[in-house]
């Protein structure tokens, strides 16, 4: 089996549940993965949304997870830096931690992406996505990928 990202709360291009959406209580879903590529040192995901009106919306940056890590619970809280030296940069609304699916209009599409790295990314806590992918060049080993959907 390949490298696999899941979630118990939504499936692959399956509408995510209201309660991880700013209609709902805007928490982050659970999720969990398996058979990471031999290497891997850490782990970081970027949820982001490309069909916003104004360019892709980032709603959660996360890294330097331990390579030991292999999930995530729901709500995980948006301190800065967790208990296992992970840390949470800023979204784009320029918060730490999860934002949730929040379509002015239509039906978007949120691409959980993780990433499993061969080091332990030193960046400091509160980083953007796109700092985070200049950190992560030449150091990605794989990725998974869920996606799903939300309507207002």
């Amino acid at each position: 089996m390949a490298f696999q990202l899941t979630s118990t709360a939504f499936t692959e291009g399956i509408m995510i549940p209201s309660v991880y959406t700013c209609t709902g209580r805007n928490i982050s879903p659970p999720l969990a993965w398996e058979q990471p590529p031999a290497g891997t040192q850490s782990f970081a995901l970027i949820v982001d949304d490309p069909d916003a009106p104004g360019g892709t919306w980032t709603h959660w940056v996360l890294y330097a997870l331990p390579a030991t890590t292999d999930r995530l619970p729901e709500n995980l809280p948006p301190a800065a830096a967790g208990p296992d030296g992970s840390r949470q940069g800023k979204n784009s609304w320029g918060k730490p931690g999860y934002g949730g699916p929040c379509p002015p209009s239509g039906t978007h599409r949120y691409f959980f992406r993780l990433y499993a790295l061969d080091t332990l990314l030193d960046l400091p806590a509160g980083a953007t996505a796109g700092q985070l992918d200049q950190a992560m060049q030449d150091h990605i080993l794989g990725y998974a990928e869920l996606m799903g959907t939300y309507r207002k």
